[in-house]
Parts: structure tokens; sequence; C-alpha cells
């Protein structure tokens, strides 16, 4: 008998992605979570999948569990239950390295870059041949028939050790997670053990310092912008439009190719993209067509115009991210005032990297700050305050409330970019209301 996948938080971005691609393959799948709607959740009752309330009555012998990794014994009845009754079960990313070994598997790994990467490799890949992917902005696809998979592959408490795929990229090491890692080399030895269980071939980012500390048993091939690079993008050219460049293998031209994505670190993550399929053989040609088509994934510089003014809105909520964002904005909007409303997520990444925070959020040219978004695994103990950020910014920086986004419309031919991991989306919506109301008034 098949036996029925039981997802304890079915709603969480990852477990739901999860969901729908096993159900796409054909296995029963159903899950519990709280009642609290998630954009998730659409996906999963759109399929059918049964979301029911967390109750240990939901859990018997013949399902197979998949728990959420922010539930435990003590704050969920239904994983108490199991426990309780021996009733085995796997975290998210364990089920997924046995899951995986049916398939060739793509990993995409780094502090930054992961989500938009696997979203690129996914695209082109699911264009040419028949593949399965989870990517973590909450999308996944399952095809019973793939021979590839592709995922994202995350290093928060070192959820990538169960992974042992064929190829992995490495986009990038920086110290992010102070919660978790103690420092930039406790970060780099996780990648590093990573990097062992790669089987065929790791690609990394050649100016990378730490990347180019890694040691594998797979080849290691550097991507990047320099001559020693194995496989570098060359005769760049960023235009309104996008990026066009070449890529180079040694004396090989592999061809030219555009994306329609913006900033320096789209260059690198399609680079890296062009180099794991090239070296698993795939056709450059067909590559570069569906490069072209690719329109990025959620929350990654996603654009709307609200009656003539553009908002972005962007993940972004570590300084290098910023800076990525900010860039890709001035490439695509060269000629307007970039105004940044920023919110830090959880106190101790405040904390760990406020300097890196003002010096980031200087590449705008005004600044507006929202309050600290606190995470559910720690508490305020009143060591740093949103105020605390503006005053290290040098360029014009000021504190706003979700009430209250006014401030924001003293700028003309401006876009606004909301970056941020907690609730900004809040703070944008209060803006889009404004700007709504305003022209209605003006009519």
């Amino acid at each position: 008998m098949v036996k029925t996948f039981h997802f304890i938080g079915i709603k969480g971005s990852g477990m739901s992605a999860l969901a729908l691609m096993l159900h796409q393959m054909g296995y029963k799948v159903q899950g519990s979570d709280v009642d609290k709607y998630y954009f998730t959740q659409h996906g999963l009752e759109k399929a059918g999948i049964p979301i029911l309330p967390f109750d240990a009555a939901n859990i018997s012998e013949d399902l197979e569990l998949i728990a959420g990794n922010a539930f435990r014994e003590d704050n969920n009845a239904e994983l108490a239950y199991a426990i309780q009754q021996r009733i085995p079960f796997k975290r998210y990313h364990e089920f997924l390295g046995d899951f995986m070994r049916q398939f060739t598997s793509l990993g995409v790994a780094g502090a930054h870059g992961k989500t938009s990467t696997t979203g690129l490799l996914a695209h082109v890949l699911k264009n040419i041949t028949d593949t399965s992917y989870l990517i973590g902005d909450g999308s996944g696809r399952g095809l019973a028939n793939s021979q590839y998979f592709v995922f994202e592959s995350d290093e928060y408490e070192r959820h990538f050790m169960p992974y042992h795929p064929e190829y992995s990229i490495i986009t990038n090491i920086d110290f992010d997670h102070p919660d978790y890692f103690t420092s930039v080399d406790d970060v780099f030895d996780a990648f590093n053990d990573y990097a062992k269980q790669v089987q065929k071939a790791l690609f990394v980012y050649g100016e990378d310092p730490y990347l180019r500390k890694i040691t594998a048993t797979a080849p290691i091939y550097y991507y990047g912008f320099e001559a020693n690079d194995d496989f570098q993008a060359c005769d760049i050219l960023r235009t309104t439009n996008g990026s066009d460049f070449k890529v180079k293998h040694g004396d090989h031209l592999l061809g030219p190719f555009h994306v329609p994505a913006y900033g320096r670190h789209n260059i690198l993550n399609a680079t890296a993209v062009i180099a794991n399929l090239y070296v698993a053989g795939i056709d450059m040609n067909l590559v570069a067509q569906h490069l072209k088509t690719f329109r990025g994934v959620k929350r990654r510089f996603s654009e709307k115009a609200i009656n003539g003014t553009v908002i972005i809105d962007d993940f972004a909520h570590h300084p290098t991210e910023i800076i990525a964002t900010l860039d890709a904005a001035r490439q695509k909007y060269p000629s307007k005032e970039i105004v940044a409303i920023f919110q830090p997520h959880t106190f101790t990444r405040t904390i760990a990297l406020l300097d890196e925070f003002a010096e980031a959020l200087n590449e705008a040219d005004s600044v507006y700050l929202a309050q600290i978004y606190g995470s559910a695994r720690e508490v305020d103990r009143g060591d740093v305050k949103v105020e605390d950020l503006a005053a290290k910014i040098v360029k014009p920086a000021k504190v706003v409330t979700v009430e209250n986004v006014s401030p924001l419309l003293d700028h003309n031919d401006a876009v606004f970019v909301f970056m941020g991991a907690g609730d900004i989306q809040l703070y944008e919506r209060s803006f889009e209301e404004l700007l709504a109301n305003l022209t209605k008034s003006n009519q």
C-alpha cells in the first residue's frame, strides 16, 4: 500500500512547495497547520490537498510524517504524539536528502542569491527536459518521470548536510544568521562540509576569498569576471532592458547570452547556471534561448507601478543583498532618485551588522527605516533600536511607521525600493493606498 505523506506545518514555504511537488508526482498528500491564512495555502487548496487543524488525532502509523523545523514536542500536539507513540518522522531537509537520490540533483547554496539562482536554473532546465524543482520562494513542480531535480540548499542550522547532490553551485560565503553561526569562519566550515558531499562537480564564485579555500572530492570550477576563472563572464553590456554578456571556458566561447535582469549579481548567477549546465552536457544554444525568458522569482526585485510611480519589492535583509538590489535599481532606472525603505530583520542580525547596514543603505539617495522585525526565535532585550541605524546613515534617513508613510510623498521622479524579510510589505501596501487615494483626490 502506498503511504500518505502528512506534513506537520504544511503552510511553510518549503513545506508547501514539497507537498505540491509530491502531489504532482502522484503521491497522496495531506497536512496540518494553524488557522491563520498564509499565501502558500492557495496552491495547496487549488490542488485539492487537505489542510487540517493541528490535532494529535491526525497522526497514525500508516502515515509518512514530514515535520516543519519550527515545530517541536513542546509546541505541537501532533509531533508530541508521534514521539510518545514512537511513530517515525523526518524533518523537511532529512526527507529531501533521501528523496533526491532518485534523480540527477542540482543544488544551489550560498549566503545570498540562492533563490534567484535556483529559479533561473530550474526555469532553463525545465524548458529543455523533464525537471522537478523546489525554490525557496515557495514554488515547486513535480514530474513523475523527471531525470533532473533542482533545489535550494539552505545553510541555516546546517540543514544542507543531508544533501549529496551530483552538482552544486555556491554563490558566496558571508556572515549571516548570527543567532546560529558564531563567525564567518563557522559559516565557511559549514559550506566546506557541504562541498565535500557534492558528487560530480562544484561551481563556486571565483572572486570570493572564502570560496577559493573550499576543498571537495568532486572537481571545482570557478566562475566570475576574472581571466583566471574557469568560466568567465566578459564583454558585459548592462542596459535598461537587462544584461548582455559572453561566457568563455578557457579559450572556448560558450556563446553570447542575455538575461532580462539587473545588477552584477544576476550576471554572476547566470554564469553559474551556464557553467553547471555546460558541464552537465546541456546544449548551450538551448540554454541561451531560455535564459532570455526568465521572469524572476517571488520577492526578488518584483516591480509594479501605481499611477506611474515605480515600486520595487525585494527580500534583501543583509547588507550584501541591499547593495545588489540598489545596484540593480540604478541599472534599470539610471535617471531616477532611488529611495530605499528598509526593515531590519532580527535584533541579532541588526546588532552584528549595524555598520555594514548603514554603509549599504548609503548606496540609496534617501533612506526610510521601518521598525526592526524580531524573529520568533529571539527576545528584544532593548540592545538595539532602528534609530541607532538611522544615526549611522550618512544619506538623509528617517524612521517611518506603517500607519504613516506620507514622508515618502516628498520625492518626485523616484523609484521606491522596499526591502526586508519581515512585514515590510505592510508598509508597501500603506504607500500604495496613499498613492491611490492621492490620485482619486486629484481627479
